[in-house]
């Protein structure tokens, strides 16, 4: 929740300095965002990277949870699916897009900013913030009501950091290896199907 809240707090400086015109003209080009981007995936690498031990233990999953993170996806995207009957003024696609970050907040906003444009961007900003969020205060609900897998598949691209502690906790210890592949899979997906449904 505290990271959430920072990130937030980011957003909310930025979004006052770009208001009030504060910030110098070359820090609101898309080059920008590129190289940002381009640091942002690189630390992605290197959180992968770092840990060999978790990468080893991989090796002890049981096959059929290797498909968590696919089903994650198929899931999240009936969901949109279901919700984009309900907005009239966005395409599929475009939510479709907004649904792919799943809850990578930071990547796959900018990545639609760049594609589609600054109100969408903050959409997808907002509504993985949210994805996130919930998954850390609903965790032992779901646990309780839809089992331990639950709240891995709710947290999307992030059950390998920001909401692998509260996963652990309520689900177990055991499960956080399941987490740490599931958020990298999902983590993986994130910049190829944003793009390409940005791009339809």
């Amino acid at each position: 929740m505290k990271g959430s809240l920072i990130i937030l707090s980011f957003f909310a400086t930025g979004l006052l300095l770009g208001v009030f015109r504060w910030l110098p003209p070359q820090l609101l080009s898309h080059d920008a965002g590129f190289y940002v981007l381009c640091a942002l995936m690189f630390a992605v690498g290197v959180s992968i990277g770092h840990d060999p031990s978790s990468l080893r233990q991989f090796k002890n999953i049981q096959p059929r949870i290797l498909l968590l993170p696919f089903l994650t996806i198929l899931g999240t995207w009936l969901g949109v699916l279901v919700v984009s009957f309900f907005i009239k003024n966005r395409s599929l696609t475009d939510c479709l897009a907004v649904g792919s970050g799943f809850g990578y907040y930071s990547l796959s906003s900018i990545l639609i900013t760049q594609y589609k444009g600054i109100e969408l961007g903050t959409i997808a900003l907002l509504a993985n913030v949210m994805r996130e969020i919930l998954t850390l205060t609903l965790a032992p609900w779901m646990v309780k009501y839809f089992g331990k897998l639950a709240p891995i598949s709710a947290g999307g691209a992030t059950t390998m950091d920001t909401t692998l502690p509260i996963i652990t906790r309520y689900s177990g210890r055991n499960y956080a290896i399941v987490s740490v592949y599931h958020g990298i899979v999902v983590d993986f997906t994130v910049p190829f199907l944003v793009t390409m449904f940005c791009s339809l």
